[in-house]
């Protein structure tokens, strides 16, 4: 197989492409196509799958608490004080790029305010404007942000990407197109590039006022620090008092599934916004400029190059971020979609997983089986798990009238349904941490509508439909059939 693909790199790719996504439509259409044959067989899958939720569900409630309790607990810590008492603290320097296309000018002001307001010495925070040369607003973006902001960091650099040969435009480019000017700048500050974080910060992204601070005191304790991510937990807070609620049912349970993972270091990949050592970013050749998934591409460069020790840490304070939005109804829901779309185009990324799983053997193969493993779980059940809980159990007894008549196909339903009950008791868990995390009520927010933030839950299986599953079945089909997607930057209002 390593021979294979070091010998057919494209054509083995494009087969990838083409089998994983298929797996996902045999997965969907598996309750149809096999009930005719082996309905049995077909209910013991379903059943398994109930339980494989429950066990999700479970996982998911628990860790969501134990990351909860950890967030309000670290967000009382000095860790400013706490980070000054470490060897290496006077000479540690954070970098933060944000890369923006036509971005709102309101809101890159936001984020540049937020930063601002950072505990940790703003002289040793180096800030990045990483602007695209084809949008016609940066020139004027950049004179506005630079005279409002530039005196109040150590540095204020602004980059301007142009899209060369075999890059694809968005984030990851321009990520990388960045990260290389400020290394070809560190030596002219007399900056040392090995005691120096670079934080990838979307350009909504509002990181805790002790976020630098946290990250300097857990990368300066870290004795793998070399082999780390390390990020907040990303919640889609920022305007969730205004989006409609379809949108803000989907964005909330994002929110309680990213706070979880916190907890899960085995399971945790940096997403969205996130922080690693420079270096460790040079080592692994930057960011890809080929690729869309640029937060998982980026993990998995780190994991092949350096090997098993590579793992993402929880930084347990808030990052807020906007949820999709838009001026009318439709558009916001639109803006949802092509934003989840987005997220599942992750899939393109498997066969570059895939590939190094084979090509790099000196990482433990235990090691590397169990992260494509996950991976796979992730992208492969994304838009096939609401099919299979929904309509699944329905299926066999109606294709099959013979097995309909069987203890097994008469009570596949009630059994189906009793798990999947048991697993919405975990439901309440959300409901709680997402009271309890999410900011205050503003004032235009009508009392009346509160009870709707409770019955807003039922329409959980709806939404789920529209903005998680649908989206991502789009973008497995697209990779299946060779359609490429393009970046496409999410609408800010």
């Amino acid at each position: 197989m390593r021979q294979i693909f070091t010998h057919y790199p494209n054509r083995t790719r494009r087969l990838l492409e083409i089998g994983i996504p298929s797996i996902t439509w045999l997965l969907i259409t598996m309750p149809f196509w096999l009930s005719f044959w082996h309905p049995a067989i077909v209910a013991y899958l379903i059943i398994t799958f109930d339980v494989y939720w429950f066990y999700k569900s479970f996982r998911l409630a628990i860790h969501a608490i134990r990351s909860f309790l950890m967030v309000a607990a670290h967000s009382k810590v000095d860790w400013l004080t706490q980070a000054k008492t470490l060897s290496g603290f006077d000479t540690l320097h954070h970098v933060v790029i944000i890369p923006e296309y036509q971005e709102p000018l309101h809101v890159l002001r936001r984020t540049l305010t937020n930063l601002a307001q950072q505990d940790f010495p703003k002289e040793r925070m180096i800030v990045v404007l990483a602007t695209e040369d084809k949008d016609p607003q940066a020139r004027e973006t950049e004179k506005v942000l630079r005279s409002e902001f530039g005196s109040l960091f150590g540095k204020f650099l602004v980059t301007r990407h142009v899209l060369h040969e075999g890059e694809v435009a968005g984030k990851s480019s321009n990520m990388a197109w960045a990260a290389k000017k400020v290394v070809a700048m560190l030596g002219k500050w007399n900056i040392d590039g090995d005691t120096t974080t670079v934080t990838s910060c979307d350009a909504d992204a509002l990181l805790h006022p002790k976020y630098f601070s946290a990250l300097a005191y857990q990368f300066l304790t870290d004795p793998d620090r070399a082999y780390h991510f390390y990020q907040g937990a990303i919640l889609f807070y920022s305007n969730i008092w205004r989006v409609p609620l379809p949108s803000r049912v989907f964005n909330t349970m994002n929110s309680i599934w990213n706070l979880s993972l916190l907890s899960q270091s085995s399971r945790f990949i940096n997403f969205s916004t996130y922080s690693l050592a420079l270096s460790t970013a040079q080592k692994a050749g930057y960011w890809g400029v080929d690729v869309i998934p640029e937060d998982y591409h980026l993990f998995f460069k780190v994991y092949f190059a350096l090997g098993e020790k590579v793992a993402t840490r929880g930084i347990f304070l808030p990052v807020l971020a906007d949820a999709a939005e838009s001026r009318t109804f439709f558009r916001t829901m639109v803006n949802q979609y092509e934003q989840s779309k987005r997220w599942a185009w992750g899939v393109s990324d498997i066969p570059f997983v895939i590939r190094g799983v084979f090509l790099h053997h000196e990482i433990p193969l235990g090691d590397r089986l169990r992260r494509l493993i996950m991976l796979l779980e992730h992208h492969v059940f994304w838009p096939a798990n609401w099919f299979i809980l929904t309509i699944g159990s329905t299926l066999p007894p109606l294709i099959n009238p013979a097995f309909a008549r069987t203890v097994l196909g008469h009570n596949l339903s009630q059994i189906s349904s009793g798990i999947l009950t048991l697993s919405a008791i975990f439901l309440i868990v959300v409901i709680v941490i997402d009271l309890r995390i999410k900011p205050p009520r503003p004032k235009e927010y009508a009392r009346w509508k509160l009870p709707f933030l409770y019955l807003q839950w039922v329409t959980l299986p709806v939404v789920s439909f529209f903005l998680s599953a649908l989206p991502g079945l789009d973008a497995h089909t697209r990779l299946m059939l060779g359609k490429r997607l393009e970046y496409r930057v999410t609408e800010k209002v």
